[in-house]
C-alpha cells in the first residue's frame, strides 16, 4: 500500500506538508515528497490522505493496560500483588488480558504500543512488558516480554503496608527493602560466577531463589528499572539507588520534577510524565502541573508522556500531549513525547517510534494537526495492516 498526498510527521526529521509513504509488509518501505513518487507498482493499492497528518503510531510507555479491567471488580485487578512488598519475580504476561475493551480504545485513538506492567504498591513489583495493542494472544503481540522492572517509592507502598503493621511503613524502610533485595541478587550472582569458574568443581552454584534470578538482568544491564516516584526526595532516593547498583531505567511520574529541574538535570536520568489530565487526589499530587514537561525539557531531561492507564484512559495519550504544548512543550517535544522518546525508553527506538524505512509499519493517520487536542485517527496501522479506518 501507498498513502499520498499526505502531511508526513517522521518526529526523527523533518515534517514533509505533501508527501507519500510505502508500507511493504510489515515494515515501511519508503517515504518522501509526493514530487519524488514515481507511481504505483501493480497491483499496489492506493489510500489518498488528501492532506491529512501521518504519525508513527503512539507509544505509552507507563500504562497498566490489560492488568486493571476496565469496568470490573477483584475479579479483574491483576496489577497488585499485595501479600509481598518484593515481587520481582512476577510477570505481567502473566495478568494482561488482551481482550480488555481498553486495547480496542487505545487503538481507535493511534496507540499502537504500550509498556504495561504491574502496579506500584509494592517496593518491586515485577516485570513490565511490551506489547502492540492489536490482538487477541498477548504472546503474538509482544515486542518485550520483561522490558523494565517496577519499584515504588513513597506513598503507595507506604499506604499498602503501614496499616497492616508491616514493612514498609516508612519511606526508609521502602529504600531498605529495595537496597536488601538488590544485594541479596548480587550475592547470588558472584555465587553463580564463582560456581562457574571453579574448574575444579568444588564449588557447587547457590540454591534456585526466583527473586534473585528476576533481578539478575537488572544489574547486568539489560533490564531497565522504572521507579515511581512523585515527590522530590523520592526522585532523589532513585537517583541513589541507580548510582549504587549501576542501574539504568527511568523515573516514573516525577509530579515534583519540575520543583529541582536543574538538580535533577544532573542525573542524566529519562522521565515519563503523568498523568497530566488529573486532579490533586492525593498529597503527592499537590504540586501537579501541566507545564512540568516543558520545565523538564528545558532542563535537558528527556520527557515521554503516559496515560498511567487506567489512571488516565488510553485514549488521551495525544490529547494530553497537546495540553503540555499548549503549556509550553514546543511542538516537536510534545509529539516526541507520544513517539520516538517513550521507544528510546523502553529500548525499542529501533523498530518503532518514527518514520523510516525498515521501521514497522505502525502509524496513524488524522484529518488535521493532531496538537490542535481535536482530532481523532482516521486510520490506524499496526504491523502495515490497517485496523481502524
Amino acid at each position: 500500500m501507498v498513502i499520498t498526498h499526505v502531511h508526513l510527521v517522521p518526529v526523527c526529521r523533518e515534517e514533509i506538508e505533501d508527501g507519500f509513504l510505502r508500507i511493504r509488509g510489515s515494515r515501511i518501505d519508503a517515504l518522501g515528497e509526493m514530487a519524488l513518487f514515481a507511481g504505483a507498482e501493480p497491483g499496489e493499492e492506493i489510500l489518498n490522505a488528501r492532506g491529512g497528518w501521518l504519525l508513527p503510531g503512539l507509544i505509552d510507555a507507563h500504562s497498566h493496560l490489560g492488568l486493571f479491567g476496565d469496568g470490573m471488580g477483584v475479579e479483574g485487578d491483576d496489577g497488585n500483588e499485595i501479600a509481598d512488598p518484593v515481587t520481582p519475580q512476577l510477570r505481567a504476561i502473566d495478568g494482561i488480558n488482551p481482550l480488555d475493551r481498553g486495547f480496542r480504545e487505545a487503538l481507535d485513538y493511534g496507540v499502537t504500543t504500550v509498556l504495561s506492567g504491574p502496579g506500584s504498591a509494592n517496593a518491586i513489583s515485577g516485570q513490565a512488558a511490551v506489547l502492540k495493542t492489536d490482538g487477541c494472544c498477548v504472546d503474538d503481540m509482544l515486542l518485550s516480554p520483561a522490558a523494565a522492572m517496577k519499584f515504588a517509592l513513597g506513598e503507595n507502598p507506604k499506604g499498602t503496608y503501614a496499616p497492616r503493621s508491616q514493612l514498609p511503613s516508612t519511606r526508609m524502610a521502602t529504600a531498605a527493602l529495595i537496597r536488601e533485595e538488590l544485594s541479596r541478587a548480587r550475592r547470588y550472582l558472584e555465587d553463580l560466577r564463582r560456581a562457574e569458574e571453579d574448574e575444579e568443581g568444588d564449588l557447587d552454584p547457590p540454591e534456585y531463589d526466583a527473586k534473585s534470578e528476576a533481578l539478575l538482568p537488572v544489574l547486568q544491564g539489560s533490564m531497565a528499572v522504572h521507579i515511581h516516584a512523585h515527590r522530590a526526595d523520592d526522585i532523589f532516593t532513585a537517583a541513589r539507588l541507580m548510582e549504587e547498583f549501576s542501574l539504568h531505567g527511568a523515573i516514573v511520574h516525577a509530579t515534583e520534577g519540575h520543583r529541582i529541574a536543574p538538580r535533577f538535570a544532573r542525573f542524566g536520568i529519562p522521565v515519563i510524565c503523568g498523568p497530566v489530565i488529573a486532579s490533586r487526589s492525593k498529597p503527592e499530587l499537590a504540586s501537579l502541573s501541566r507545564s512540568a514537561p516543558a520545565v523538564l525539557c528545558r532542563a535537558g531531561i528527556r520527557v515521554a508522556l503516559c496515560t498511567d492507564h487506567p489512571e488516565l484512559p488510553q485514549e488521551f495519550l495525544m490529547l494530553s500531549a497537546a495540553l503540555c504544548h499548549r503549556e509550553g512543550m514546543s511542538r516537536q517535544e510534545a509529539l516526541r513525547a507520544v513517539t520516538l522518546t517513550p521507544a528510546e525508553i523502553i529500548g525499542m527506538d529501533g523498530r518503532i517510534g518514527s518514520l523510516a524505512p525498515g521501521k514497522d509499519a505502525d502509524l496513524v493517520l488524522y484529518p488535521a494537526d493532531p496538537l490542535s487536542g481535536l482530532e481523532r485517527p482516521v486510520s490506524v496501522f499496526v504491523n502495515g495492516k490497517m485496523v481502524r479506518g
